[in-house]
């Protein structure tokens, strides 16, 4: 999942950014409300983590236009601020959630999937395609009952393949949903990646489940055809 963290406090951004890719988001980073409406306007996101306190434009005038221009992405907002009229004014502003400062970052990652749950983008806890197991919690993976050491981005990678089993996915999709801004479009980095996982997850099962659509993309394949 693509994440757009909008945070201007440079320590807390960078404590924030780094927790969340350790449990397999992407993350874009922003400083300022303009950064964050030009990173909005080029790239999807699953969730936006938004300060309100920023430099440029404020976080509510963020959420406002970003509403105003259609936008559907789920918006957590972050403050030091907890009075009532100011969650008020976060939630009439467009923000689906209201965290305030400090907080824990477990509480970060369970409003983040409260959220996608609330978006459709993430189910159940536990994830079952045929013999294959991801426990999106924990985010491990078993097939045949064994389990899969996976790195972060392996996990990452794979989860989406899985929520789109049977879906052929293109490069520029996979690249805009599982990597972040850094991602270059010229390289071979998602094809190493999907060879990584095809040796975990398919090499001794009659079943391989990761294929090649040539010239399409890469599907994980559950109904034989």
């Amino acid at each position: 999942m693509r994440i757009l963290l909008v945070e201007d406090d440079v320590a807390l951004s960078d404590v924030l950014a780094r927790g969340l890719r350790e449990h397999a988001f992407a993350v874009d980073v922003a400083a300022d409300g303009e950064a964050a409406l030009y990173f909005a306007a080029i790239n999807p996101y699953d969730a936006v983590v938004l300060d309100v306190a920023l430099p440029r434009r404020d976080g509510l005038s963020v959420c406002r236009e970003l509403r105003a221009k259609g936008s559907t992405t789920r918006i957590l907002m972050l403050t030091a601020r907890d009075a009532i009229a100011d969650r008020i004014a976060g939630l009439d502003a467009g923000a689906d959630d209201y965290l305030s400062k400090p907080f824990d970052l477990g509480e970060l990652l369970a409003r983040l999937r409260a959220l996608m749950r609330r978006s459709g983008s993430v189910g159940e806890r536990v994830l079952c395609v045929r013999d294959l197991e991801l426990d999106t919690h924990n985010q491990t993976a078993r097939r045949a009952g064994k389990e899969i050491a996976l790195t972060t981005k392996e996990y990452a990678l794979l989860e989406y393949l899985v929520r789109n089993a049977d879906r052929v996915l293109g490069r520029r999709e996979i690249s805009e949903h599982v990597w972040d801004e850094n991602y270059d479009p010229v390289s071979n980095l998602i094809e190493s990646y999907i060879n990584r996982l095809r040796r975990k997850i398919d090499d001794g099962h009659s079943h391989s489940l990761i294929r090649t659509r040539r010239g399409a993309g890469y599907v994980l394949q559950v109904t034989e055809r």
